[in-house]
């Protein structure tokens, strides 16, 4: 088959049947898991983060960390498309929940995938922070729970805002495998192009392209913070 044959099969599906509306749905559904997932991730990795930084000698707290390392273990050492395949497939349906949303689903895979990474940077963050700033704090009188919440972790939070940028970016990456469990994202949508024509070439550039469009402009916003975080540093 020609190449403009391939190109008119392509346009014909995209634009005379409509293809374009399943693009930009797979579109919205890309970026909703993106952010879903961010959010949730920054939430669990937050407070992973703090639990196992925070220094207490009680035997609940030590089973608590040996948990947590547990989880961010299983989740930083499998490939994210296995955890998908594994829970949807395995662990729901063996709890009687295989009927779920796929999308619910891999918003929440993708959040405490997501957590385990966001986790490592926000104890790295709370780590790079000077130890003397919390013992002067606690010189002034505030708890180890209060010096970590108003002296410590804002700073933290504040270093560590740019790779969490990176880490958006890598989620808009990622969740093109969301589709392995049926979620309708932007990869699906040009697959579904794809199959409709059984011709691949034009859907699956455009799908490159359409990532490739999106980190970048991801990658900019991060960029833009970036620069205004070091200049409000200066002054």
């Amino acid at each position: 088959m020609e190449l403009t044959q391939k190109y008119e099969l392509f346009y014909h599906q995209f634009i005379t049947n409509g293809g374009y509306k399943l693009i930009l749905e797979g579109l919205g559904t890309t970026l909703l898991l993106a952010i879903a997932a961010l959010i949730i991730g920054v939430i669990v990795g937050t407070l992973v983060a703090i639990a196992i930084t925070h220094k207490t000698p009680s035997i609940p707290h030590r089973i608590l960390c040996v948990f947590l390392k547990a989880y961010v273990g299983f989740f930083r050492g499998t490939p994210i498309v296995v955890q998908l395949l594994f829970i949807y497939f395995v662990i729901l349906p063996a709890f009687g929940l295989k009927g779920m949303s796929a999308l619910l689903v891999a918003v929440v895979i993708f959040g405490l995938n997501s957590g385990a990474y966001v986790s490592e940077i926000i104890r790295s963050g709370i780590l790079s922070i000077d130890k003397g700033q919390d013992e002067a704090a606690r010189a002034l009188g505030l708890s180890s729970s209060l010096s970590m919440r108003y002296i410590i972790f804002p700073q933290a939070l504040k270093n560590s805002l740019p790779t969490l940028g990176n880490e958006f970016i890598a989620l808009l990456k990622e969740t093109s495998v969301a589709n392995y469990i049926t979620v309708h994202d932007l990869t699906y949508a040009f697959k579904s192009i794809g199959s409709a024509t059984y011709e691949y070439m034009f859907p699956y550039f455009f799908l490159a392209l359409a990532y490739l469009l999106l980190v970048m402009c991801a990658s900019y916003l991060v960029k833009l913070y970036e620069r205004k975080l070091r200049a409000s540093d200066t002054h």
